[in-house]
């Protein structure tokens, strides 16, 4: 089995690497975000990410982190994967484990990623309701989804 099917801890060691797939993930698929939001959300979520949750990964051959997810049970608080790994099942993988494995049955969206909404809704996921801000206070609207029966 490849190393990109075994889902690992992420450790202190891994920080960078992460903090690296993050903002390369953003930059593919957040267009609505400026440079400055971005440099500017970076230290929030090396804050938030390394102090405040568990995070699990898929590592490519030579070890380093190509996609991590964040969890605070029972919400996925992150999810991101390399662009350049995007379309193997690395997100998908991550986002089974958090459910099958952490009880993960939540999870919140910007409304203007619509590739990210697209991918939650079909892997089941149902828009619960709307928010106009995201989480920083940011005019970015999320949209908070469940899985059904939850």
């Amino acid at each position: 089995m490849s190393s990109l099917n075994q889902i690992s801890v992420v450790t202190a060691a891994d920080h960078d690497r992460v903090l690296l797939v993050w903002e390369a993930a953003v930059r593919a698929t957040h267009d609505f975000l400026l440079p400055d939001e971005i440099a500017a959300l970076k230290p929030l979520v090396r804050q938030s990410c390394f102090q405040g949750m568990p995070l699990f990964c898929l590592r490519n051959a030579e070890g380093q982190v190509v996609a991590f997810s964040g969890i605070e049970t029972p919400k996925l608080e992150a999810l991101f994967v390399h662009p350049d790994w995007c379309g193997q099942g690395l997100g998908r993988g991550l986002v089974e484990h958090a459910i099958g494995d952490q009880g993960v049955c939540l999870v919140d969206v910007n409304e203007q990623n619509e590739q990210a909404l697209g991918f939650y809704l079909h892997l089941g996921f149902e828009v619960a309701h709307r928010s106009d801000v995201d989480g920083f206070g940011k005019p970015y609207p999320l949209l908070h989804l469940k899985l059904p029966d939850q």
